[in-house]
């Protein structure tokens, strides 16, 4: 595979069509289309559907180009490395689920950050994606978030992709919303005090090898008519501060994050249910100092609010 043609079908993608690309590359459209041909020849696939009104990827080539982009940018990388002469950078990533206790390590983390230059990347995402950045993006760390009774398919999941796992924590969800809530004024709340108001959610429920509709249902009650499926933190606490008939299960969160949008926790009598967060990293990675640093945090968030 020609890292040439990578190049240009990442132009052609970025224009729209081979003469655009021919303009931005000062290469004649022909030889564009025959490199293009030619890579989708070694690879056996299609990256471009040709149309009156240009170049269109098909999904094949939407997968391969976001490969292409990874590989072309680790080159980049390595060229930029040695002609500046080793440059000294910290280095940081993790993609992890979405929760209070985990970016509060984070936020400490950070203070730790030397004045040197520094790459930090820190993602909230699900466990399939956490996978993925890992084994496709070169993130370093990762936490995986999953029901206690599916520990039996992550872990061997992990084991099959070559990771290390460590146990950060077990906890059962609580109960989040505004402290103007009905809600909020039970001493205890049951899933029938829950029936009339609305779920904010994640919606990406993940166990490897279960269809995800079993899944859904499983993380999903069905006693529930009314959700919101939002996946970005802040906008989740916007709406549960606001809107005084939503609710959310969350792991444990801290007080001050409670106080800063007028929000309270309870927890529900009847769940029981455990979950557990994950450490892992692949097989024979050696953590940084950078990985250390946050990994104590993490272990102080989690003393501090689990």
């Amino acid at each position: 595979m020609n890292l040439l043609h990578m190049k240009h079908a990442l132009e052609v993608a970025k224009a729209g069509s081979l003469s655009k690309a021919s303009e931005v590359l000062l290469i004649a459209a022909p030889n564009i289309s025959r490199s293009i041909k030619e890579l989708e020849a070694d690879l056996g696939i299609t990256i471009f559907d040709r149309t009156q009104n240009g170049m269109k990827l098909t999904p094949e080539g939407e997968e391969f180009l976001e490969f292409a982009k990874s590989i072309l940018g680790q080159i980049d990388h390595v060229e930029n490395y040695y002609k500046k002469g080793h440059p000294k950078k910290q280095t940081f990533s993790i993609s992890v689920p979405r929760a209070s206790y985990i970016c509060e390590a984070f936020a400490e983390f950070s203070k730790s950050l030397s004045k040197d230059a520094a790459e930090i990347f820190y993602k909230e995402t699900n466990s399939q994606r956490t996978i993925n950045n890992m084994l496709n993006h070169d993130y370093k760390l990762g936490i995986v978030r999953y029901a206690e009774n599916y520990d039996m398919y992550f872990k061997t999941m992990l084991e099959e992709k070559g990771f290390t796992y460590e146990l950060i924590t077990e906890f059962t969800y609580k109960i989040i919303m505004s402290k103007d809530s009905p809600l909020a004024k039970l001493d205890t709340i049951s899933s029938d005090d829950l029936v009339d108001y609305i779920e904010i959610a994640h919606a990406d429920p993940y166990v490897p090898s279960m269809p995800i509709s079993k899944v859904v249902k499983e993380e999903l009650s069905d006693d529930i008519d009314r959700r919101i499926f939002v996946f970005e933190r802040t906008s989740q606490f916007e709406l549960l501060s606001r809107n005084l008939e939503t609710f959310m299960w969350v792991s444990p969160i801290p007080k001050s994050l409670l106080e800063r949008y007028d929000l309270v926790q309870k927890e529900c009598s009847e769940n029981r249910k455990i979950y557990k967060d994950l450490l892992i990293y692949k097989n024979g990675y050696k953590l940084s100092k950078l990985d250390r640093q946050f990994i104590t945090e993490l272990c102080e968030s989690k003393r501090k609010y689990l």
